[in-house]
């Protein structure tokens, strides 16, 4: 594929909104096993290197969207917030359009029919991964800090499961953010490729 996404959402089970955006429902993630913490923080590190032919699941993207942005067993984010404000989106990039994720009910609704990865390739590597993560946010109101807080999360599960991932701030911000029609001050910030190593 032209850029290596080989994610598999297309076979989620899928639904129409009362607006008619096209709704995928995600596998319930699951929260055991994987690497112990410390285990997990000691060997934590930036990748580079993606085999677009490994392909991501449901299943593990389902779990990747959940450590950043889904809702534990207490109710609340996986992430901390400050004062409680829920002031970030996370937006799931495919060549055949973006999704938002939605936490509070695992699933991602389709936002347009663009493929807007061009947008976030300036370096070689990007073009193979095959899981493209947005992170959206106010930059007042403490956004950048759940921005922080949620990639980080992925690098741990990512480290957990095998994976590679790196953060980027190589992007068409201002494009990303007009082609997203974001308004209110929100605005595209990072963007992370995760996968599995060649």
């Amino acid at each position: 594929m032209r850029h290596g996404i080989l994610m598999t959402i297309g076979v989620c089970a899928m639904a129409w909104t009362g607006m008619g955006a096209e709704v995928k429902e995600l596998p319930v993630p699951n929260k055991t096993g994987g690497m112990p913490l410390m285990e997990a923080i000691d060997a934590r590190k930036t990748g580079r290197s993606y085999n677009p032919e490994h392909k991501v699941d449901d299943q593990t993207l389902s779990e990747i969207l959940w450590v950043a942005w889904g809702v534990n067993n207490h109710g609340t984010r996986t992430i901390p917030t400050a004062r409680n404000k829920q002031n970030m989106e996370l937006y799931v990039l495919t060549p055949e359009g973006t999704w938002r994720y939605e936490g509070a009910d695992n699933k991602l609704v389709k936002v347009n029919d663009k493929n807007l990865i061009p947008l976030c390739v300036q370096q070689d590597f990007v073009e193979k991964a095959p899981v493209h993560l947005l992170y959206v946010a106010k930059e007042e109101g403490w956004g950048a800090a759940h921005v922080g807080s949620a990639y980080q999360n992925v690098y741990l599960y990512a480290t957990s499961r095998g994976m590679q991932t790196v953060i980027r701030g190589m992007i068409d911000r201002d494009a990303l953010t007009r082609e997203l029609g974001l308004t209110d001050g929100r605005k595209a910030m990072l963007h992370q490729t995760i996968g599995y190593a060649e």
